[in-house]
């Protein structure tokens, strides 16, 4: 069965788009066609209103100024009687030029509708004929009349029609009226050509339209699908599918942020298949290493004076499992919001020496020399105890693991009027340039193949950032690779951290 292209299918924005795009150009062409006809008939109307309505008025003032009077004869007949005997003739000769001129008929009718002069080939409308009908006593009682019609049935086509009344010298009397009428065939013909050729540039304009609604419309979906495609690689788990952008609009602006999107989505899942990765490793090894020897002990291969030392490193552990699941529920409670602080006074310098004392063994070991304590004064500071705490066990645990042997780990806290700043140093590998300004990021390991940072999972200094925000202040970092690694962070005094309190 062949399968249906979506792209032209009935749901396809494409084809939407272009539907609603040729609709609305043809409605604009009808439109522009109705408006057109309609101009152009009412300037052909009100053109021929205004000949027609000029000829009359002078016709029929013609005839006032040279007509004494109208009689009628015993056969019921009216005639007008000139004032001189040959104005008929004149009269006569004169309808006859104004009908040649603008190419029409001219009536002249006396008061009883009976027509007394008549220029055409009519012989509906001849002289002796009576009109009597809505037209002609119109034209006898008011004094013009312009209209559309047949004159009553005395034309087989359509006319335009103009009337005229004429009076008497003394402008009182209404002797008869001027009807000069003249055929729509023209305009009609000149309006046919005009609709031919406009639907014929219509025709052309709505094809060259619709050809190039058709291009820009696929050229701008084209994005849209390519970004369709590559939703639905992304719910396969293939994030390495990336969209075109180009040009300079919003769909270059979308498409740079769905590429964006893409490569924070390749990275987060290359961090956390790491991160499964590591915590697997890292829940595994120490559940294996506490089983093995707990099994021993309990089975008896490891004999009763070795069972302290052994039962030591179940102990540590133990511990770091229980750092590593803190550390995780802390992540978590920190993204959610559900992280309360408990401030509270305390002095940073127990803490710090305290931290220090815990670390005893490994700075013996490594002849690591500790710097800065002896210039420290006791500093009360405002925050959260346990979790500045675990900042400064988390800063101190990455110096010591780093300090190369015989090296250094300075410490420092500068009080100003405002906030704490904080500063650990140590000597060491330190950190790449090019990895300074990734450090904080969540599940982030600087140089994986390192076998001192073999344990860590990246949170550590991500944590260290975040409860540090919390409390209003914020954490840097600087290094000079193969000489040392400082870390400066601070904290506003409690003036600045009342709105924690309100929480």
């Amino acid at each position: 069965m062949k399968r249906k292209n979506k792209f032209f299918s009935g749901k396809s924005l494409f084809l939407k788009y272009m539907n609603v795009s040729v609709i609305i150009v043809f409605l604009s062409f009808l439109l522009l066609g109705v408006i057109l006809t309609m101009t152009i008939s009412g300037y052909w109307y009100n053109e021929k209103h205004t000949t027609l309505a000029t000829r009359a008025e002078n016709i029929a003032e013609y005839i006032r100024i040279n007509l004494r009077n109208a009689r009628t004869a015993d056969n019921g007949r009216t005639d007008f009687e000139w004032i001189n005997s040959n104005y008929a003739q004149y009269m006569n000769e004169f309808l006859h030029i104004y009908a040649g001129d603008v190419d029409s008929d001219i009536i002249i009718v006396d008061s009883n509708s009976c027509i007394v002069m008549s220029v055409s080939d009519n012989k509906r409308v001849t002289a002796g004929v009576y009109l009597r009908n809505e037209t002609v006593a119109n034209a006898l009682s008011q004094n013009s009349t312009f209209e559309k019609g047949n004159l009553g049935g005395a034309y087989s086509d359509t006319r335009y029609i103009s009337t005229k009344a004429i009076y008497s010298r003394n402008g009182i009397d209404v002797m008869g009226a001027v009807i000069i009428t003249t055929n729509t065939n023209d305009i009609d013909s000149f309006m046919n050509m005009v609709m031919q050729i406009f639907i014929l540039a219509a025709i052309a304009t709505l094809s060259m339209s619709i050809l190039a609604i058709g291009v820009f419309s696929y050229n701008m979906v084209k994005p849209l699908r390519q970004m369709s495609s590559a939703a639905k690689q992304f719910g396969k788990g293939d994030f390495s599918v990336r969209v075109s952008a180009t040009g300079n609009d919003e769909i270059k602006e979308l498409a740079t942020a769905f590429n964006n999107m893409a490569e924070s989505l390749s990275a987060s899942e290359i961090t956390r298949k790491s991160f499964v990765a590591n915590v697997s490793h890292e829940l595994k090894t120490p559940m294996t290493t506490i089983a093995g020897f707990i099994d021993g002990i309990l089975d008896g291969t490891i004999p009763e004076e070795k069972q302290d030392y052994y039962l030591h490193i179940v102990s540590d552990e133990i511990k770091r499992l229980s750092r590593l699941v803190r550390s995780m529920l802390d992540l978590s409670r920190i993204d959610s919001g559900e992280l309360k602080l408990n401030f509270q006074k305390f002095d940073m310098l127990d803490v710090l020496v305290n931290i220090i004392i815990t670390f005893e063994q490994e700075i013996d070991r490594k002849r690591i020399e500790i710097r800065g304590l002896d210039t420290i004064t006791p500093k009360v500071v405002y925050g959260d105890k346990d979790l500045l705490h675990q900042v400064i066990y988390n800063l101190i645990e990455n110096a010591v693991k780093f300090t190369n042997e015989g090296g250094y780990i300075e410490f420092n806290i500068i009080e100003s009027l405002e906030r704490f700043d904080f500063i650990i140093k140590n000597s060491g590998i330190g950190i790449k340039t090019s990895e300074i300004e990734h450090v904080f990021e969540r599940f982030y390991k600087t140089d994986k193949s390192r076998s001192k940072d073999k344990k860590g999972l990246g949170l550590g200094l991500y944590l260290v950032r975040s409860i540090i925000r919390l409390h209003g202040g914020d954490i840097s970092a600087k290094s000079n690779e193969g000489e040392y690694t400082e870390f400066d962070f601070y904290l506003p005094k409690k003036s600045e951290t009342k709105k924690h309190e309100k929480k």
